[in-house]
């Protein structure tokens, strides 16, 4: 398994910086979509569909809907306001886990909230990249959500045995989720010293770095709590010994729309 995983690193990490970072313009869009479409085509088999058609058909929706909804960019804002209450919904769902499926709406309502999920995190990766130093806050937002998953696990390891949500993810304690949290939040003060932010704004971008961990780990419960349900430990084999895309994703899933919606309302760019 380590060998499996080492392997697909190699390929992974590259091509994953290649995309992020090398590409531009409409080329970093269909990169994104990319993504959200192999997500999407994962999440249909989250929300019941049985054949490789439907699956397919289900992640070309997801994929053609990201990028005509980028096209109006009256409606980026709404969206990601959108996003917010969905999460924030998410966390609601999370926190009464199982308690909560009698109100996901079978199937059909999975499938809703596949979309709600996987488009809005695109389009945030989107609103990011065309920002000033696009690359600078896609950076940052991997920093913040690398941060918190390396400090949730060394945290964890050392200190952890109160679990966090033990019925949607037993492996995740309240240390863990403090220890990333503190863990990103030193890296935000350490990006906001870098980048020059007047001490008067300090404290708000240590705030809304907060905030983003704390989505982020909701993103993760999220996909955690429909696997559950499903009663399955990866989203797919897409990427051998690393699960799936979504296994990949899923704090970005969450994190990428409040970043770029905090960004937005803040009026705040990097110059």
């Amino acid at each position: 398994m380590l060998k499996q995983r080492i392997i697909t690193a190699l390929w992974l990490a590259p091509l994953a910086l290649l995309g992020f970072f090398a590409l531009q313009g409409a080329a970093f869009l269909a990169f994104v979509a990319l993504i959200v479409a192999l997500a999407g085509w994962e999440w249909a088999r989250l929300a019941g569909y049985d054949t490789q058609g439907q699956r397919i058909a289900y992640a070309v929706f997801v994929a053609i809907t990201l990028v005509l909804l980028n096209s109006n960019t009256m409606l980026l804002l709404p969206i990601l306001c959108l996003a917010l209450v969905w999460w924030l919904f998410a966390t609601a769902m999370v926190i009464v886990f199982p308690r909560s499926i009698a109100y996901w709406g079978g199937n059909l309502g999975k499938r809703v909230m596949g979309l709600g999920i996987l488009i809005p995190a695109g389009l945030g990766l989107v609103v990011l990249k065309n920002q000033p130093q696009g690359n600078m806050l896609i950076l940052s937002l991997m920093l913040l959500v690398w941060g918190a998953d390396i400090g949730a696990y060394f945290f964890g390891r050392a200190f952890g045995k109160r679990k966090l949500a033990p019925r949607v993810s037993p492996g995740k304690s309240w240390a863990g989720f403090f220890g990333g949290l503190f863990t990103s939040v030193c890296i935000a003060a350490g990006l906001a010293l870098y980048l020059q932010v007047p001490v008067s704004q300090f404290a708000v971008v240590l705030l809304c770095a907060a905030v983003v961990v704390l989505f982020s780990v909701v993103g993760d419960l999220t996909e955690s709590m429909f696997k559950r349900q499903m009663g399955i430990k990866d989203s797919s084999q897409l990427l051998p010994g690393h699960g799936g895309v979504l296994d990949r994703i899923d704090s970005l899933t969450a994190a990428a729309p409040v970043f770029a919606l905090l960004l937005l309302l803040s009026g705040w760019t990097l110059s």
